[in-house]
C-alpha cells in the first residue's frame, strides 16, 4: 500500500486506540516450558481482536526445529461460520519481500546475479531517468535494503481489480526519476522489489511464481502457499466484510499463505538453510539478510534494515537483533519476527484492516516470553521517565515554527501563541518541550484543549540538522527513523501557478482513487491535496519542490517522497502526469 495513505490508516487507528487493561498474571515455568507465552499471548490476542474488532487472527510460535505452538482465533469467514485455524490462507502482504529477497541471494550462491552490480547488469531492460549523475548505481543490494532511490510506488495500476503482470512496471518507469541517490536515504519501495522479482525471473528463466515454487515452496513443504495475482482469503473491516483487490505488484506484497507455512520458512532459517537432505540456501546468505546494512549511510537514525529483513521496529530486551517484516494491505496485516541469536521466531497473519498496530504488538510480546521461557532472560523494557514539562526556549519557537514534511504528509506548524501548534491531516495537536531536550505529542480536542493520547505517549521527538536539512527525528522505543522535514519556500514555477485548481484523473481504473484534488499555493509552497472516500475525516496535503519550470517532485525525506508531478502535452491539450496517472484540470 502507498506508504502515505498507510500512514493516514495507522493514523485513524492511534486516535481511536483504547486504553490498555491489566495483563493476566501467572508464574513462569521451567526453563522450555511455553505454557504462560501460551496462555498469554492467547489472552493478548483476545484482547487485541475485541478491542480493535478483528475478526481473524492466527499465530505459530517457532523455537529452532519445533514448532510449539499454533492456534487460530476468531473467524477466517464470518458470514459461513468457518473458524480461524493455523491452516487458514491469508493475505501475507510484505512478508513477500524477504522471500523474494531470499531467491535473489539464492541467484547470487549460483553465480547468476551479482547483488553489488547494477541491476541493469541481470535486467537489462531497466532504465529509470536520474537527476543524480554522479551518485551509485541501483544495485540488488539497495533494492533490499530500501536504499535504491527508486520511487516507492509507481502508482497506476497499483492496486486494482484486474492487474497487469507486475513485469510492465519495467517498461512503465522508463520516463520516472529516481526519487533520491541511491544508499542515502531509507525510501521503502515495492517497485524495486517488482523490479527485483523481474531480475530473478530474467536470470533464472523462469516465471517468478514457478521460481518460488520450485525453489522454495515444495522443497520446504509450504504447500499453501503461492504468489499469486488474485486474492483467495476473505477480509473484513470491523468484522464487515470488504472487497478485495489486488496489488500488481506481485514479488512486493501478494504471499499469499498460512503460519504453518511460514513456520517451515523460519525452521530453515534456524537451519542454516538446511531442510531434509537439501541446502535450500547458504548459511552465509541467511546471515547477511540479518545484518544491518545501513549503518554507514547518511540518513540512517538507527532504522535498520538487513536484505529483506527490517533490523529495528521491534525490540525484545535482552534477546540480541530482532529480524522482522510486516506485511500490511489496506484489508488485512501480519507480523513474522525472528531473534537470530535464539532461533526463536513467531508468524501472525489476520484478515482484518484494523489490525496494523495489534499484529506486531502481540509478535514482540511472543518473542519476549518465548525468550524468558527458553534461557530465562527476563528484562523488561525501561519504563519511559518523561522528565517534566517546560515552556519552549526561544530557539525551539524559532526552528520549529513554518511548513513541515512529515509522515502523514504537510503539517503547518505555528509558535505565535509562545507554544508549539500543528496543523495536519485535519486534526491540530500540540508538540510539548520536556526538561530533557525531548517533545512529545498531545491531541487538541476541538482544535483547542491539547490532552495527552496513550498512542502518542511512547513518540518522542526532536529536531537535528544533517546534510544542510532541518529534520524531526521521532523516536519510539529504540527506533529513531525521520519524523519530518522543514520546508522552505522555493517559488512556485509560473508554468504551475497556471494550473491551480481543481483536478480530475483521466481514464480512471477499478483500484481505490482520490474522490477530490486540488493543486494550490499556500505560504509560498506548490501543495496537493487529496481526500479519499476510505478515510473520511483526514485530508492528505503534500508540498512539491520544484525542479524544473515544468516538473516539480514531492517534498521531504523518506518513503513516498521524491516522486515526480510534470505538465505533459496530450493530444486534448496540457495536463499533469504523477506516477503514471494523467491529470486533467476541471473547467
Amino acid at each position: 500500500m502507498p506508504g502515505r495513505i498507510l500512514c493516514l490508516f495507522v493514523f485513524i487507528g492511534f486516535l481511536l486506540a483504547a486504553c490498555a487493561t491489566p495483563a493476566p498474571v501467572a508464574d513462569v515455568g521451567a526453563p522450555g516450558d511455553f505454557r504462560h507465552t501460551q496462555e498469554y499471548i492467547s489472552w493478548l490476542v483476545d484482547r487485541e481482536m475485541s478491542k480493535n474488532d478483528i475478526t481473524g487472527v492466527s499465530i505459530a510460535l517457532v523455537d529452532d526445529q519445533t514448532v510449539i505452538w499454533q492456534k487460530g482465533f476468531g473467524y477466517a469467514d464470518l458470514e459461513a461460520g468457518i473458524p480461524a485455524t493455523p491452516e487458514t490462507v491469508y493475505r501475507a502482504g510484505s512478508i513477500a519481500k524477504v522471500f523474494t529477497a531470499a531467491a535473489a541471494m539464492q541467484l547470487a550462491e549460483q553465480g547468476k546475479l551479482d547483488i553489488d552490480r547494477p541491476l541493469a547488469v541481470a535486467l537489462p531492460e531497466f532504465s529509470i531517468k536520474t537527476r543524480f549523475p554522479t551518485a551509485d548505481p541501483v544495485t540488488p543490494r539497495n533494492i533490499m535494503c530500501h536504499h535504491s532511490g527508486l520511487p516507492s510506488n509507481f502508482l497506476r495500476g497499483l492496486y486494482v481489480r484486474e492487474p497487469d503482470r507486475f513485469e510492465t512496471v519495467v517498461e512503465s518507469i522508463r520516463e520516472e526519476y529516481l526519487a533520491f541517490p541511491p544508499n542515502y536515504v531509507f525510501s521503502y519501495s515495492n517497485l524495486g522489489m517488482a523490479l527485483l522479482g523481474a531480475a530473478v525471473e530474467k536470470v533464472s528463466g523462469e516465471r517468478f511464481n514457478r521460481y518460488m515454487e520450485g525453489h522454495f515452496f515444495q522443497p520446504l513443504g509450504m504447500t499453501q502457499s503461492s504468489f499469486a495475482s488474485r486474492p483467495i482469503a476473505k477480509a473484513y473491516d470491523h468484522n464487515k466484510a470488504i472487497e478485495v483487490f489486488s496489488l500488481r505488484d506481485v514479488p512486493a506484497a501478494n504471499l499469499l499463505s498460512n503460519v504453518v507455512d511460514l513456520s517451515q520458512f523460519l525452521k530453515m532459517q534456524f537451519a542454516d538453510g538446511v531442510v531434509g537432505s537439501q541446502q535450500i540456501m547458504s548459511p552465509a546468505s541467511l546471515h547477511e539478510m540479518v545484518r544491518i546494512q545501513n549503518k554507514a549511510f547518511p540518513m540512517t537514525f538507527q532504522q535498520y534494515v538487513g536484505l529483506g529483513w527490517m533490523m529495528s521496529g521491534i525490540d525484545v530486551p535482552g534477546g540480541g537483533p530482532v529480524a522482522s517484516h510486516g506485511g500490511s494491505l489496506p484489508d488485512s496485516h501480519g507480523m513474522m519476527a525472528i531473534l537470530p541469536e535464539h532461533k526463536l521466531g513467531v508468524v501472525v497473519l489476520s484478515n482484518s484492516a484494523t489490525s496494523h498496530v495489534a499484529v506486531s504488538k502481540i509478535a514482540s510480546e511472543a518473542l519476549r516470553l518465548m525468550l524468558e521461557a527458553k534461557t530465562g532472560i527476563r528484562q523488561e523494557a525501561p519504563a519511559p521517565t518523561l522528565s517534566a514539562e517546560r515552556d519552549p526556549t526561544a530557539e525551539e519557537l524559532r526552528q520549529f515554527d513554518g511548513d513541515f514534511d512529515t509522515m502523514v504528509g504537510l503539517a503547518r506548524i505555528s509558535t505565535a501563541s509562545g507554544q508549539i501548534d500543528a496543523d495536519a491531516v485535519g486534526h491540530h495537536f500540540r508538540l510539548v518541550p520536556h526538561e530533557n531536550g525531548l517533545l512529545t505529542i498531545k491531541y487538541k480536542v476541538l482544535g483547542m484543549m491539547p490532552v495527552r493520547v496513550g498512542a502518542f505517549e511512547d513518540i518522542h521527538l526532536s529536531m537535528t540538522r544533517v546534510d544542510g536539512r532541518q529534520i524531526i527525528v521521532g523516536r519510539i522505543g529504540n527506533e529513531s527513523l525521520i519524523f519530518g522535514e522543514k520546508l522552505k519556500p522555493v517559488g512556485i514555477p509560473k508554468s504551475f501557478q497556471q494550473r491551480l485548481g481543481q483536478y480530475e484523473i483521466v481514464d480512471r481504473i477499478d483500484g481505490p482513487a482520490p474522490d477530490s484534488l486540488l493543486l494550490r499555493e499556500d505560504h509560498g509552497l506548490l501543495v496537493g491535496e487529496a481526500h479519499f472516500p476510505e478515510v473520511p475525516d483526514v485530508l492528505l496535503r503534500i508540498a512539491f519542490r520544484p525542479v524544473s519550470d515544468h516538473e516539480v517532485v514531492t517534498a521531504g525525506l523518506g518513503t513516498s517522497r521524491g516522486d515526480t508531478l510534470r505538465v505533459i502535452d496530450t493530444e486534448n491539450g496540457d495536463m499533469l502526469g504523477f506516477s503514471g496517472f494523467q491529470l486533467r484540470k476541471k473547467n
